[in-house]
């Protein structure tokens, strides 16, 4: 069960990177807003492949310990990234108004929260 939660995570993330490529989402980011547009969506979507590769070695790691660490900190991103799309709502460049986008992000930070609940309750014995 905890692992589908993670993925479930994981997914609605990814999804919403998608939707964030409709959204412009790079005009919302401090290294690329203030990039020509052209740079800045090239570079959003360049800089996802590094960043996907990376989470997807560490989560499925070999060690124990980095996996279970990872997928700790991919959902701490998860809820932070919620709260920070909260933070950022009344942006002139915030567009994610629409109930798809704002039900992937939201439901990322759900996933991200009820997996560190269910990571916690299974006790410390999984994080060393």
């Amino acid at each position: 069960m905890k692992n589908l939660i993670l993925y479930l995570g994981f997914a609605t993330i990814l999804t919403h990177e998608l939707d964030a490529m409709t959204q412009s989402e790079w005009r919302l980011l401090f290294l690329l807003r203030n990039l020509p547009e052209q740079t800045a969506s090239v570079a959003f979507v360049v800089l996802h492949v590094p960043l996907i590769a990376a989470l997807l070695w560490l989560t499925n790691n070999e060690s124990e310990v980095i996996k279970n660490w990872s997928r700790i900190a991919l959902s701490v991103f998860l809820i932070i990234h919620t709260v920070l799309h909260k933070l950022l709502e009344n942006s002139p460049n915030y567009t994610f108004d629409s109930t798809l986008s704002l039900w992937l992000i939201y439901s990322a930070g759900l996933f991200g929260l009820i997996y560190l609940i269910l990571v916690f309750m299974s006790g410390k014995s999984e994080l060393s």
